[in-house]
C-alpha cells in the first residue's frame, strides 16, 4: 500500500462550510471519476477551534489533509500519469479554481507506520 497526503487551503472569501460543501459534493466526485487508481480517498478537515499546540506556534496554512491510498507504487505512478494527461489536468485545475488557493497546495508520499 502507498499513501499520499495533500495539504490544501481554501480560496480567499470562501467560508469553511462552503469549502467543505464544494469539496464533498463536487471535487471529490470529479477526482474519483478521473483517477481510478485511488483505492481509498479521505478528507480530514481541520477543526481550528480544537487546536492544541505550543504557545506561539503558527496556525496551519491549510484547511484539509486529503489522503490518497494506492495498492502499490505502480498505482501511484499510474495516477500521476493519468493526472498528467492534458484533458485530465485541465479538468482538475479548472475545478480546483472554484474552491482552492492552488498556490498553497502540497502533496507528499508518506511513510505510513501503525502501532
Amino acid at each position: 500500500m502507498i499513501k499520499a497526503v495533500a495539504l490544501l487551503a481554501r480560496k480567499p472569501g470562501l467560508s469553511h462550510a462552503e469549502f467543505v460543501d464544494y469539496y464533498e459534493n463536487n471535487h471529490s466526485k470529479l477526482i474519483r471519476s478521473l483517477l481510478p487508481q485511488i483505492v481509498e480517498y479521505r478528507r480530514n478537515y481541520l477543526d481550528r477551534g480544537s487546536a492544541i499546540g505550543a504557545d506561539g506556534a503558527a496556525d496551519p496554512d491549510f484547511d484539509v489533509i486529503s489522503e490518497f491510498v494506492f495498492d502499490d507504487m505502480a498505482g501511484y505512478e499510474g495516477m500521476l500519469a493519468t493526472h498528467a494527461q492534458p484533458e485530465v489536468a485541465a479538468a482538475i485545475e479548472a475545478d480546483e479554481k472554484n474552491f482552492l488557493d492552488r498556490s498553497r497546495t502540497r502533496m507528499y508520499v508518506v511513510d505510513l507506520r501503525e502501532s
